[in-house]
C-alpha cells in the first residue's frame, strides 16, 4: 500500500510537472504567417521622410555650419552629409514647422550680404537668413533626397505662396522665375511636393484660424499655385491639436470635406513621450498613430464618393511630423534611448501595414533637434533611434504584406502621452509587433519585441512558397531600456547576426526581450 501509495505520488508530481510545461511551452509559442496573396499596398518611399525646421541647432551648427573645419566650400558639415546618406531620407520638409508661419521666403534667397535679419516669433530667436531656399534645394541634391516645402499660411497671403512656387517651378519669362536666374540658378528647381501651411488647428500658431477659414485661404492658394505650376502636389494641414478642449476630428472632417477636389495629402501630426516612466503605455503609442490612421481614412473614403478628382488618386495621409519629444531640454536636444527606438521602429511597422493610405511620413527633424544625428564642433554621434531608420529606409519596399500574427499580448492603463490631453488605453496588444513586404522574390520582415524580459520563440511560415537559402539577421538592442549613445559611447546600434539558414516552408526564430529584428531573405518561385 505505501508502494503504491510513493507511485501515486510521483505520477501526480509528473503529470503536474509535465502540464506546468506544457503551459510554460505554450506561453512561449507564437506564430508569423506570411502569404504573398494577402497583401496592403504599395509602400511609398517617401515614408521614409525627414524634417528641417529653422529651429535651435537644426540648420545653424547642424547641417549649415561655415567656418568649421569640418565644413565644405558651402558652409555644409560633410561629416553629416555622410551620415545623412546612410540615413537615406527620401524627402525632407522645409522650412517648417511653426517657423514657417511668419517667414518671408523673399527673405532668404538673393546675395547673403543683403538678406535682412529678422525676429523669429515662434521659437524667440533671430533669423539670420543665411540658409534660405535655394540652400535647402543644394542641400537635398547632396543627400540625395526629395524637396518638399511648406509654405506660409499664417501670417503668409496666398500671392506670397504663388510667387515661391514661381520662384521655384518656372523656367523662365515672369519676374520671380528671372529673379531665381538672376541669383544664379538658370534651371527650376522643380518643387513637387508643397505643403499649405502648417498645423492652423493650434492656438500657438501664428494666424491660427477656424477649419473654415483654413480651408478657405488653403482652396485660393492652392488655386494660384496649381495654375502656376500645374503637376505640383498639395498637402493640407490636418489636425495637430489633441489637446484639451480641441475637436480635430472635426478639423479634418472640414478641411477634407472643403478641399476633396484640390488636394493630395491630409498632414497629421503626432509626438509621444514617456512622462511616467511607463514602459508598456510607451511602447503602446505607435497604436494611437493607427487609431487615427483608421479615423483619418474613414473621412477619406467618406468624402471621395462626392469628390470631383478626375483621373488622379484620392487623397492620402502624410505624417510629415512624428517623433519622441516629452523631456523639455533646452532647444530640443533630447538624448534618445533604446525604448525610443523602439517606439520609432513601432511607428515605422505602423506606416508599412498602412502602406494603402500613408503615403508619406517625415521625422522631425534632421540633425540636433529631436534628431537622429547630434553634432558638436568636433564630430557627431548617431541616436539610438536613427538605426531603426536606416533600416528601414534601405530595405523595406515593395508591397506590404498584410501579416498574421499570434503572440501573447498585455493591456495597457489609461495614460496619456507627452503633448495629448486626450487620454489613450489598449487592451489585447500583441507583444511581437510586426510588418513585412516582397519585392522581387525577397521578403523582408521587421519585428518588435515590445516584451522587456523574456525573448519571444516565434515560428515564421510562409503560406504559399517555401523560403530559399539564408535569411540575414539585423538587429537593434542595447543593455536596457535605457541605454543611449553619445560622443563616447554607442550602446545602441544595429548588430548583423549570423545568416539564419531556412529550408521548405517554416522556420523559428527567438527574438531577444526590447529588441528589433529585421529578417531578410528569398522566397522561392
Amino acid at each position: 500500500m505505501r508502494g503504491s501509495l510513493k507511485y501515486s505520488k510521483s505520477l501526480l508530481l509528473v503529470v503536474i510537472f509535465t502540464a506546468f510545461t506544457f503551459i510554460a511551452l505554450q506561453a512561449q509559442q507564437a506564430r508569423i504567417k506570411i502569404d504573398l496573396d494577402r497583401t496592403i499596398g504599395e509602400v511609398d518611399k517617401n515614408i521614409y521622410g525627414n524634417f528641417i525646421e529653422h529651429l535651435g541647432r537644426c540648420v545653424y551648427e547642424g547641417i549649415y555650419d561655415p567656418g568649421n573645419p569640418l565644413s565644405d566650400s558651402t558652409g555644409c558639415r560633410k561629416d553629416v552629409v555622410e551620415a545623412l546618406k546612410e540615413l537615406n531620407p527620401t524627402i525632407v520638409r522645409y522650412p517648417g514647422g511653426n517657423f514657417v508661419s511668419n517667414y518671408n521666403w523673399l527673405d532668404g534667397v538673393g546675395p547673403k550680404s543683403e538678406r535682412p535679419p529678422r525676429m523669429e516669433l515662434a521659437w524667440g530667436t533671430i533669423e539670420s537668413n543665411q540658409f534660405g531656399t535655394n540652400e535647402f534645394v543644394e542641400y537635398a541634391k547632396t543627400i540625395g533626397t526629395e524637396p518638399y516645402i511648406a509654405v506660409n499660411l499664417g501670417t503668409g497671403t496666398i500671392e506670397e505662396a504663388r510667387r515661391w512656387v514661381e520662384y521655384c517651378n518656372v523656367e523662365s519669362g515672369p519676374y520671380f522665375a528671372e529673379l531665381r536666374k538672376k541669383h544664379g540658378y538658370p534651371e527650376p528647381h522643380g518643387i513637387k511636393y508643397w505643403g499649405l501651411g502648417n498645423e492652423m488647428d493650434g492656438t500657438w500658431q501664428m494666424g491660427h484660424m477656424s477649419a473654415e477659414v483654413y480651408a478657405a485661404k488653403a482652396r485660393e492658394a492652392a488655386k494660384l499655385m496649381v495654375r502656376t505650376s500645374p503637376d505640383i502636389k498639395l498637402i493640407a494641414a490636418g489636425s495637430a491639436n489633441y489637446r484639451e478642449g480641441a475637436d480635430p476630428d472635426r478639423w479634418n472632417q472640414t478641411v477634407l470635406e472643403e478641399l476633396k477636389d484640390v488636394i493630395d495629402y491630409i498632414a497629421l501630426h503626432i509626438y509621444v513621450g514617456n512622462p511616467d516612466n511607463d514602459y508598456y503605455n510607451y511602447i503602446s503609442t505607435p497604436l494611437i498613430l493607427e487609431q487615427r490612421t483608421r479615423i483619418a481614412k474613414g473621412m477619406i473614403d467618406r468624402v471621395m464618393q462626392t469628390a470631383n478628382r478626375g483621373n488622379r488618386p484620392p487623397i492620402y495621409i502624410a505624417w510629415d511630423e512624428y517623433n519622441v519629444c516629452y523631456r523639455g531640454v533646452e532647444g530640443l536636444e533630447e538624448v534618445y534611448n533604446l525604448e525610443d527606438a523602439l517606439v520609432i521602429a513601432g511607428f515605422l511597422n505602423a506606416f508599412v501595414r498602412n502602406a494603402d493610405v500613408i503615403k508619406m511620413a517625415n521625422l522631425a527633424q534632421l540633425v540636433n533637434v529631436i534628431a537622429a544625428v547630434v553634432t558638436n564642433e568636433k564630430g557627431l554621434f548617431k541616436q539610438t533611434i536613427f538605426y531603426p531608420l536606416q533600416l528601414f529606409a534601405n530595405n523595406m519596399r515593395g508591397t506590404a504584406l498584410d501579416v498574421f500574427v499570434d503572440c501573447e499580448k498585455y493591456d495597457t492603463e489609461k495614460f496619456y502621452s507627452s503633448h495629448d490631453k486626450m487620454p489613450s488605453q489598449f487592451k489585447d496588444v500583441p507583444y511581437l509587433d510586426v510588418s513585412a513586404t516582397y519585392e522581387n522574390e525577397e521578403v523582408m520582415i521587421c519585428v518588435v519585441n515590445k516584451n522587456k524580459d523574456e525573448a519571444i520563440e516565434a515560428e515564421i511560415i510562409s503560406q504559399n512558397r517555401p523560403f530559399s537559402g539564408s535569411f540575414q539577421v539585423y538587429e537593434v538592442n542595447g543593455p536596457d531600456l535605457k541605454s543611449e549613445n553619445n560622443f563616447t559611447k554607442s550602446e545602441v546600434r544595429t548588430i548583423e547576426k549570423n545568416p539564419l539558414k531556412t529550408k521548405g516552408n517554416r522556420f523559428a526564430y527567438s527574438f531577444p526581450p526590447h529588441s528589433f529584428t529585421m529578417l531578410k531573405g528569398k522566397i522561392s518561385r
